[in-house]
């Protein structure tokens, strides 16, 4: 009897995730109005934003990481602030200050570029770590303090951080403690011949559509309750814990070749995005459940960035990536 009860709540989850999201197609389409050919990136920024999570680009400039993020603002009819990271940025510049006024004889609050909706913070390993900090803080603690008031940011609250491949001079790389605060680390590639075609004859014929207005904000902050609500088996959690623990005792996992060539493994801050990533990638492929397929997707842009790579791994050439395509390979799928 009880196992009918669980089919039919999953049937119930299934139909209500469905309808709610319906409107993820739509979003997608007026996106791919100005966007042309990067279905990867526009699915991880929906990812980001129905987890409530942060998003650090990682790809050479020109990509269309701005204009992405601008878009989906369009289309969700959110505020959308960009900082252009610095090496003279101050945390103020960020976040706001305190600025007296002569007429009133008293200090009035200016509010920085981090209340919006969507926040693109470009090039953040431009900026010394005291800004990639407040940055940060403001990203985990989703408010900010000014003098002695305290305010919320607003929901729902997005960053998209970009970086340009650390190798670049005059950067400052994030540390690696700072990093796991992005729920994804995503790496973008150039476009596809045909696709950067398109690009080349739209930019020259100036022929931008207009992208509509599809979804309020109300309606993503319904659909961040409901990616919640998705399914996830014991089986699947028990996969997403093996994946996750494979990183940190690979010995464990008939991986014992890979334990030289990991410093340190993911910390729980990665499990939670790696179920939390799942359920949202299930919910865009309008699934009321989680499937091993789901957490395949998404496992390699939510763990990228939380495995160290020690001295041999990298004299060897050996990257974050292979040791996960050698871990998902290993581990039994369920």
């Amino acid at each position: 009897m009880e196992e009918n009860n669980t089919s039919l709540d999953i049937r119930a989850i299934n139909e209500k995730i469905e309808r709610e999201s319906a409107f993820i197609d739509l979003l997608i389409t007026e996106m791919n109005k100005v966007i042309v050919g990067q279905k990867y990136m526009i699915e991880r920024l929906l990812i980001g934003l129905l987890g409530q999570g942060h998003i650090l680009l990682e790809g050479v400039p020109g990509l269309a990481k701005t204009l992405a993020i601008n878009t989906l603002s369009q289309v969700v009819q959110g505020s959308f602030s960009r900082i252009q990271f610095t090496p003279d940025l101050l945390p103020a510049d960020v976040v706001g200050t305190m600025i007296y006024n002569i007429k009133e004889n008293d200090f009035t609050i200016k509010k920085g570029p981090i209340f919006a909706n969507f926040v693109l913070a470009d090039e953040i390993n431009r900026a010394p770590a005291k800004v990639q900090s407040a940055l940060l803080e403001a990203m985990q603690e989703k408010q900010v303090t000014i003098g002695d008031e305290t305010f919320k940011l607003d929901k729902p609250f997005l960053v998209l951080a970009t970086q340009n491949p650390v190798e670049q001079e005059g950067t400052y790389p994030l540390p690696e403690a700072q990093v796991d605060r992005f729920m994804l680390k995503t790496v973008i590639d150039y476009p596809r011949l045909e696709d950067e075609r398109a690009i080349i004859r739209q930019n020259l014929a100036g022929s931008f559509q207009k992208v509509n207005q599809v979804v309020s904000t109300d309606q993503i902050l319904r659909a961040q309750q409901a990616a919640r609500e998705v399914y996830m088996d014991e089986k699947i959690e028990k996969y997403i814990l093996d994946i996750v623990f494979a990183t940190r005792y690979p010995e464990k996992y008939n991986l014992a070749s890979l334990k030289n060539y990991i410093s340190f493994g993911s910390s729980p801050r990665g499990s939670i995005a790696l179920a939390t990533a799942a359920k949202c990638y299930a919910f865009i492929k309008h699934r009321g459940y989680v499937v091993p397929e789901d957490v395949r997707a998404v496992v390699h842009d939510v763990l990228r960035h939380r495995i160290g790579i020690s001295y041999e791994a990298e004299a060897e050439n050996i990257t974050s990536v292979d040791i996960i395509n050698k871990i998902v390979n290993e581990i039994e799928v369920p």
